[in-house]
């Protein structure tokens, strides 16, 4: 079986230890532009759509994040990438703790936003599988078009009515059969904490204040079960943290990288 093709970006130039970016669920590498503009000049920045995802293909692929973590990996070493430091947000946050477990060698830093650890208890797993049912059976995407109300919290709603229309944009561009597999992927994936205690490199942890979805008790959850880890909690933003408050998160992300030796 033939590996689907990842697409990449080059979000910027730099040297040194290169930081990946691995976006949230519905969306793709856009949501993480706006975070960039903040960084301090320093890494080459390269931001992937994950499976089904932006411009990248889906193929047979199985709906497995160790799937993802192994095809991220080859596409990054065939790219002539070494090692990284590697962050991700939401359902990227997973694909970048299953990245730490099976390619330890690769990943220097894990950056963990508006994420978590742990499995999904029952009903958040037979949820998903709903949504993959319904994408499938109705064949548009009306199940997650209501996301962005999660996504995003009540200081958005107050102060940032703009992000609404971009993120329902984002969701809107994705393929059904892309994000029916992500939720079956992310149906299926393990609790992940032993990972954060074995994981030997610096790890920063960063929650929107206002997350409902992954909380900052799960974030407090994974930042005391690594080695060496740092905690974010970032005011006036939710779910989607690296497009409400940029600027905090690139904070966060730059310190996880000046922390690589």
């Amino acid at each position: 079986m033939t590996n689907p093709t990842l697409a990449t970006y080059l979000l910027r130039d730099g040297a040194g230890v290169p930081l990946v970016l691995l976006h949230g669920f519905p969306l793709d590498h856009r949501m993480w532009v706006a975070m960039v503009d903040e960084l301090p000049q320093g890494p080459r920045v390269i931001a992937v759509d994950l499976p089904g995802h932006g411009h990248s293909d889906l193929g047979q692929l199985p709906a497995s994040l160790d799937a993802t973590a192994d095809l991220v990996h080859a596409t990054l070493r065939e790219q002539g990438e070494g090692n990284a430091v590697v962050v991700g947000l939401s359902m990227g946050g997973y694909v970048a703790l299953a990245m730490a477990e099976r390619h330890p060698g690769f990943v220097r830093g894990l950056g963990l936003v508006d994420t978590k650890s742990t499995a999904d208890d029952d009903a958040a797993r037979d949820g998903r599988l709903r949504v993959a049912a319904a994408v499938e059976a109705t064949q548009t995407l009306d199940a997650v078009m209501g996301m962005p109300a999660k996504l995003l919290g009540p200081t958005s709603e107050l102060e940032r009515r703009s992000l609404y229309p971009t993120v329902y944009a984002w969701i809107r561009s994705q393929g059904l059969s892309g994000v029916a597999w992500a939720q079956r992927a992310m149906a299926a994936r393990p609790d992940r904490t032993d990972v954060l205690r074995s994981f030997g490199g610096p790890v920063a942890v960063v929650v929107g204040a206002e997350d409902q979805v992954t909380t900052v008790d799960d974030a407090r959850h994974m930042a005391g079960a690594a080695r060496d880890a740092t905690l974010a909690v970032v005011p006036n933003a939710a779910h989607l943290s690296a497009v409400e408050e940029p600027a905090a998160v690139a904070r966060a992300v730059a310190d996880l990288h000046a922390r690589v030796r």
